[in-house]
């Protein structure tokens, strides 16, 4: 038989869940108490605007006072007060909302501004208090009220003496939460959920006109950036995350609409080339503290800088530490992204000595969000830098020998007009060979590659120094994958350039049977070749593919073994030349000495390999002697 009802929610079960699971933090109940205290002062201010209330002229704020004799903490403000019937509605019935009931009333007075919608957050208080009483006196001159729970099921509401507008919430703080009734914790708190609320907020509140609030209510991101100075950007930057290295530079939102969205993104200054922590994004709304870097709200590549948002349309859950949905946040989000790059590009065109200044810094961010997102990819693509091995910065465009843009939009007409009268066949070729990818050689490590970048600047060649382990393989491979056409990249040890090559090159099998034999490895392949630069007795090659999968399997566990190495002697080098005539011992000290130098410029020796080397440095010297 079929049967219908009502869902029916008991208080008695209900109230250990909003105790132990509403909210992530426990220390949040002050956040939720104070605001409820700035909501009520701005629905007094709004009724004062439309004319219903006159304005009594004293100072809207919010008050807290702890007792540690009596064990208590008290959030007191002088907004709009409650009356004995609305104290039964709003605080009895869990879960109605006195912010939805006004705005239902004063539909003109509007709900910007008004931060409580669900009704829940006045019972945090019960999380770090056995007992909590409520002293209210509404606007409308009724009779005061006190209210008072210890938690479970039953109330107690009477008539009171309280004289003044507003309400005051005193928590009773339980024996377990003892630290809330020291100042120093309650002022920390203050500073981390409060900082930015819109009234002023006083901690043991004397009235003696020399208390200072603790927060700050037109917090620089509310301003209009034309009216923020340099100046105005670091203090906020300083006073807010406590570093005292001052931003590389910032960005400043500021949007009504489709959304209404304020706050400032700083550049971190690293303090190491390395260092590669997470920074800080706190999420506001209406001045409400939220959360430290919501992913929904803030792409994870953004979580390396430092700011403040503060986005009143945010849709936030209960505890409002989580977002009920993303649709609209992903739009959010994307705009965040674009005010970003539209700031790096900015930056880029109009200061490029000091966007190359700070690449050390960003750079990480960048390439990072260039991986995890193709829109920012596609916007900053232009902009990414490369230092080369003259400490100079390039663009890629720049690597592979394009034209800058202004070139490429002065040449286009004498390109179209050349291209009308062009043969078909050279057309074709001219297309196989804008198809055919560049090459760029990059550096892993200065020092340890000193001997090939020498070559390479010998030759009048370049390479671009990508010298960050962490994210500059992820990011080559990424690139290639972006333009395989366009772009392929090696490392410079990765082979004999042409360039290296004098003339087209030359073999010698003798000289190879001789190294193989003095060496005896197996595993090494043996060349010869003609290099221009005749200093060189040696070097080392692998192959850019096999040494790419090599360190993928290394970093997966895989395997630990190394690349197959190419030991290429260099027969222009006088020592080399020298080799077939020397004795058979000779040639075996020369030939290990040979690979052992070209090893020291290829990695860092194992034990046996340095000791062997110098050994044989130290038999040379004693050669001498002789």
């Amino acid at each position: 038989m079929k049967r219908e009802g009502n869902i029916k929610i008991s208080s008695e079960n209900m109230m250990p869940i909003i105790k132990k699971w509403l909210y992530s933090d426990k220390d949040i109940f002050l956040r939720e108490i104070v605001a409820n205290g700035t909501d009520a002062i701005t629905k007094y201010k709004k009724l004062v605007d439309m004319g219903e209330v006159t304005d009594s002229g004293e100072e809207l704020c919010v008050k807290i006072s702890v007792d540690k004799d009596a064990k208590t903490l008290t959030v007191e403000d002088n907004g709009i007060g409650m009356t004995a019937d609305e104290v039964e509605n709003y605080i009895t019935q869990i879960a109605f909302s006195g912010a939805s009931d006004f705005l239902s009333k004063y539909e003109k007075a509007g709900g910007d501004g008004i931060i409580g919608h669900f009704g829940l957050g006045f019972y945090s208080a019960y999380m770090v208090s056995e007992n909590v009483e409520i002293f209210t006196k509404s606007y409308k001159d009724k009779s005061a009220v006190h209210w008072e729970s210890d938690g479970n099921s039953t109330y107690s509401i009477e008539e009171c003496d309280k004289s003044d507008r507003g309400t005051k919430i005193v928590m009773h703080i339980s024996d377990e939460e003892k630290e809330f009734l020291d100042e120093g914790v309650i002022r920390t708190l203050i500073r981390k959920y409060c900082s930015f609320m819109p009234y002023n907020i006083y901690l043991s509140y004397k009235g003696d006109g020399k208390d200072k609030p603790l927060n700050e209510t037109h917090p620089l991101y509310t301003k209009n950036p034309k009216d923020c100075t340099d100046e105005d950007y670091k203090k906020f930057y300083t006073d807010t995350f406590m570093d005292f290295n001052e931003p590389l530079f910032w960005v400043h939102l500021n949007m009504d609409y489709p959304f209404r969205l304020k706050g400032i993104l700083y550049f971190p200054k690293l303090r190491n080339k390395l260092e590669l922590e997470r920074g800080m994004v706190k999420l506001y709304c209406n001045q409400v503290f939220i959360a430290d870097n919501i992913k929904e709200v803030i792409p994870e590549y953004l979580m390396l800088l430092n700011g403040v948002i503060d986005c009143p349309d945010i849709p936030l859950n209960v505890s409002r530490s989580f977002l009920q949905n993303d649709r609209e946040v992903q739009k959010i989000s994307k705009h965040i992204t674009k005010k970003v790059a539209d700031k790096l590009i900015s930056l880029f065109k109009t200061d490029r000595a000091k966007y190359e200044e700070c690449w050390g810094d960003i750079a990480n961010f960048i390439k990072f969000g260039c991986i995890k997102d193709n829109d920012f990819y596609e916007k900053v693509k232009d902009i990414i830098i490369y230092k080369d091995i003259d400490g100079k910065y390039r663009s890629l465009k720049e690597y592979c020998g394009e034209p800058a843009a202004e070139e490429n939009s002065a040449n286009a007409e004498t390109s179209a007009e050349n291209a009308e009268g062009a043969e078909k066949e050279e057309e074709k070729t001219e297309k196989a060979e804008e198809k055919k990818p560049v090459t760029i050689y990059y550096v892993t490590d200065e020092l340890q590659q000193a001997q090939y970048i020498k070559m390479f600047k010998d030759a009048g060649l370049t390479a671009m120094v990508c010298d960050n382990s962490y994210i500059d393989p992820h990011f080559i491979t990424f690139l290639e994958y972006k333009a395989p056409d366009k772009v392929k990249f090696a490392r410079i040890d990765a082979a004999v350039d042409g360039a290296l090559r004098e003339g087209d090159g030359a073999t010698d099998s003798v000289i190879e049977e001789i190294f193989k034999s003095a060496l005896a490895d197996d595993k090494l392949t043996i060349k010869t070749d003609k290099l221009k630069n005749t200093a060189v007795p040696a070097i080392i090659n692998v192959d850019e593919t096999m040494r790419r999968y090599s360190e993928m399997d290394r970093m997966y566990g895989m395997s630990e073994d190394d690349p197959a190495k190419t030991l290429v002697i260099n027969l222009a080098n006088p020592v080399v030349a020298k080799i077939k005539d020397m004795d058979e011992e000779k040639q075996k000290f020369a030939a290990n000495q040979i690979y052992l130098l070209a090893l020291l410029s290829f990695k860092k020796l194992s034990n046996e390999e340095q000791n062997k080397l110098i050994e044989n440095d130290l038999k040379m010297l004693g050669s001498l002697a002789d």
